[in-house]
């Protein structure tokens, strides 16, 4: 039964009778699920459903997700709004599948700054920012009757901590459930909300795990200590790192060692079925998981995390190999964590792991309900690990032969720079209890903004945040010079104005939405505002306005950095090129390499648009443009997914680059307004749209499985192939136009010797995965020395992908091809030459991409 339809009607007048109700109710629903409450669960429940805050800080396994889910139904059943915050974009998302499942799809919402699903739910799922933008636009008067805060050990972040302060400081009438496996001592926590609020606060703390770890420190080699596991019958096993590209060399490395049977290998394929491993990195995944070894980070392309995920589920992967993500609660079941080191690199240096992210960690281990006990491995460093084998085969050699003489054993000593660490730190984490949450206010221009548009009492109110928080004493006073400091700005920019009587007011209308989407996206606005439509000489811009508006909204977007470092290598490793051809000296090499960066488009238009902007809009300050070159880049170079992964050496950042394009498409259609899109714009929003679905459209493919879902649990884990590429149209349209003109550009340069070596993996379609030459019968070198006989150059500016260079005949589209002409721009313009290619439609959507042969080149 529906755990809704359980629930007693609302506003029952009896508070205490309601309570009774919506606790057996909610016992009922679980029990006839097979979940009985540990006594943790029964303490925190009966709190909720009594109206008390509850800070819930129990061990990994212990039923929080349950707990969580009581509270929103409590909620519901008593007429309310109830929001679920955690830290990220992914867990946001599982969280929101797992509640459309238990609540149903009209009922559960989802927000996370770029995107929104049915946003008027009852029950939103959000990141801890766009609740912490809420509480700072509406206050008391928010309609948010409780707020459920995932992983609320994130208020001790030095940069996020704030989002998680401000809901506890600006909604007094929500009843909160604070949750995270390491909290450490939340007294002064607890205290100041029960004076807000005048509600109770309980503290669930302290429980015994229901499944216990035991914990030992590794001086075997990596591979042996997953053998013994293996042996011991310790699996699945998560093998900790922290580099994403530490996990990709481990998970290779261990596919040496038998990991399952030929029975288990047979079933895993099974599993598996028509799954579309289509990417470099996704061709060596597939390898990986047929052995039992599972690869997790945040770098994987959705789908394919999704796929371990589903498989460790199923109990089919014996070994995964990841980073420390595994922490922030995504569902991987897991026996054994095996955690390969006790430092990490947190973004600014090295450092020993402090007992809250070990404990986060090591919490994993352990499945409720499968097995007894959980185990935690900690390997030793290195060189202390090679120091033991030495010493192992010294003593084994002295077995062999007691009358020989010991050899001295040379110890290796840590290398240089290493963040020292050792048994005796392991044993001070184990037992150690997670630090104090130290709170982490910030206080910027877009908070005082947002501050200001509440109205009423402007200056109560931004008194009371900067005076009224958890901060210690010196460090308020710190904030209120800091919005001071703002507020003189925002008034000598004519964005705020006393009004007569003395009340501060906005002198701008704020989009709604504003500080939850883009924060540059009203920059970009007016940057869009300056670019000419007019893509001839002069124009302002690079002479091509729908890639200039690309790359105005790529300015606004987070840096991908994987990316841009990528980006930069190349371009000084082509530029060193160039300078030894020119005859360089290397000392002049060295300092002209200093001034090459990846690619920068408009970045001195946008400099001095965006000084101009914050003279009138200050708030924008606190936020870094930052011009680059990442759709653009793609899309001029005419690349498909796979071939920009592969030419900037990406395969272990294929998530990141998916991610950075869905951002871009977002932004894209949700900044610029209508008067400002042209045919060719809509063009490249079209092909970026479907490049994405074409890459990985397993969201959709979640969503569709809750209209559709499937009955049989064992069903292969394969996706919906993604939807048709030749019937988008436009999009397609597009992606032959990009095959054109690749050639164009690899003609301008004179590689022909690449255009005759132009192939394709047709991996869909043959299953030896043959290399098809696209061009065969071309004749690009003749074509090529014909021409250059006549013309300088070939043209690659904006008019020569003007879509007026391409005719498109479609009249053999019934018998799978269409028939594309490509003008060459001559700079006589003459336009006389063409390419002239066949469009393989089956094929194209097959590959999800533009699958065309030249027939010839030629002279008309």
């Amino acid at each position: 039964m529906d755990l809704l339809a359980r629930m007693p009607p609302s506003a029952d007048a009896n508070a205490h009778a309601s309570a009774d109700e919506i606790y057996d109710a909610f016992v009922d629903w679980a029990s006839e699920r097979g979940l009985g409450l540990y006594p943790a669960q029964d303490e925190a429940i009966i709190e909720l459903v009594s109206g008390a805050h509850v800070i819930l800080s129990t061990p990994t396994g212990t039923g929080k997700s349950l707990v969580a889910v009581a509270a929103h139904a409590a909620c519901l059943a008593r007429g309310g709004r109830t929001y679920y915050t955690a830290p990220i974009k992914a867990l946001v998302s599982e969280k929101f599948f797992a509640l459309v499942e238990i609540f149903g799809a009209s009922n559960v919402g989802m927000v996370t700054g770029d995107s929104s699903v049915n946003p008027d739910a009852p029950i939103i799922c959000c990141t801890a920012e766009i609740l912490a933008n809420l509480a700072l636009r509406q206050g008391a008067d928010a309609s948010v009757d409780q707020v459920v805060m995932d992983e609320f050990h994130y208020y001790g972040d030095p940069d996020r901590g704030w989002a998680w302060q401000v809901p506890l400081l600006l909604l007094p009438r929500a009843q909160f459930l604070l949750m995270s496996a390491t909290l450490g001592d939340v007294t002064p926590i607890a205290e100041d909300l029960e004076r807000r609020t005048g509600r109770p606060v309980a503290l669930v703390t302290g429980v015994e795990r229901p499944v216990p770890l035991h914990f030992s420190y590794s001086k075997d080699q990596i591979h042996e200590a997953v053998e013994e596991l293996l042996e011991t019958k310790q699996a699945p096993i998560y093998v900790v790192h922290f580099s994403q590209a530490a996990a990709m060399e481990r998970a290779q490395a261990l596919s040496s060692v038998k990991i399952v049977s030929r029975a288990q290998r047979d079933e895993i394929a099974d599993a598996i079925g028509g799954f579309r491993f289509t990417t470099g990195f996704g061709k060596t995944l597939s390898r990986l998981v047929r052995a039992g070894i599972g690869v997790h980070h945040a770098g994987m392309l959705p789908r394919y995390r999704r796929l371990v995920e589903t498989l460790a589920q199923r109990g089919l992967l014996r070994v995964i190999c990841g980073t420390d993500t595994l922490g922030v609660g995504i569902n991987v079941p897991i026996r054994t964590v095996l955690i390969t080191a006790l430092s990490k690199y947190d973004g600014q240096r090295m450092r020993q792991l402090s007992a809250r992210e070990f404990h986060q960690i090591a919490g994993r281990a352990g499945r409720a309900g499968y097995d007894t006990a959980g185990t935690v491995v900690v390997m030793a460093p290195e060189h202390e690990i090679e120091n033991e084998a030495a010493l192992r085969k010294a003593a084994a050699k002295q077995a062999q032969n007691p009358s020989s003489k010991a050899k001295n054993i040379v110890r290796k000593k840590a290398p240089q720079g290493f963040v020292s660490w050792g048994e005796a730190s392991f044993d001070k984490l184990v037992v150690a209890e997670p630090e104090p949450l130290a709170p982490q206010m910030q206080l910027t221009a877009a908070m005082l903004i947002n501050v200001i548009a509440r109205g009423g009492d402007v200056f109560a109110n931004v008194r009371s945040l900067v005076f009224d928080n958890h901060e210690p004493f010196a460090r308020r006073f710190a904030l209120a010079r800091r919005a001071l400091a703002i507020f003189r700005t925002l008034r000598q920019a004519g964005i705020v104005e006393l009004a007569p009587g003395g009340s501060i007011r906005l002198t701008v209308d704020l989009q709604p939405n504003f500080a939850l989407n883009q924060p540059l996206s009203p920059f970009a606005l007016a940057a869009i505002e300056l670019l000419d439509r007019d893509d001839g000489p002069g124009a302002a811009g690079t002479g091509h306005y729908a890639l200039d508006v690309l790359s105005v909204i790529e300015a606004t977007l987070d840096d991908p950095r994987p990316v841009l470092s990528q980006q930069q290598f190349r371009a000084r490793g082509e530029a060193v090129a160039a300078m030894k051809r020119e005859g360089m000296e290397y000392d002049d090499r060295m300092a002209a390499l200093e001034e090459v960066t990846h690619p920068q488009p408009l970045a001195e238009l946008l400099a001095q648009a965006y000084e101009v902007f914050a003279s009138s809009q200050p708030w924008i300050r606190d936020f870094e443009l930052s011009p680059k070159s990442v759709v653009r880049d793609m899309y001029e170079r005419a690349l498909s997914f796979g071939e920009f992964v592969s030419l900037y050496q990406l395969g272990r950042s294929e998530g990141l680059v998916l991610r950075y394009l869905s951002d871009a498409y977002r932004a894209i259609r949700q900044t610029v307004p209508i008067e400002a899109q042209t045919d060719d714009l809509l063009d490249v929003v079209a092909w970026l749209g479907e490049l994405v679905r074409q890459v990985d459209s397993s969201l959709v493919d979640e969503w569709e499985s809750l209209i559709n879902p499937v009955t049989d649990p064992s069903a292969p884990v394969v996706p919906p192939p993604p939807p048709s590429l030749v019937r988008n149209r436009r999009a397609f349209t597009v992606l032959v136009r990009n095959e054109l003109f690749r050639r164009i550009r690899l003609a301008a340069l004179q590689h022909d010797d690449e255009l005759v070596e132009l192939r394709i993996r047709l991996a869909a379609l043959q299953h030896d995965d043959e290399l098809v030459e696209l061009d065969p019968d071309a004749g690009w070198p003749e074509a090529l020395d014909a021409y250059f006989d006549e013309h300088d150059e070939i043209l690659t500016g904006g008019p020569a992908r003007s879509p007026g260079l391409v005719t498109i005949d479609d009249t053999d589209a019934a018998d799978g091809i269409w028939r594309v002409e490509q003008t060459v721009d001559d700079p006589d313009g003459n336009h006389d030459w063409r390419i002239r290619a066949t469009v393989d439609l089956e094929a194209s959507d097959e590959e999800g991409a533009a699958v065309l042969h030249v027939d010839e080149v030629l002279r008309l």
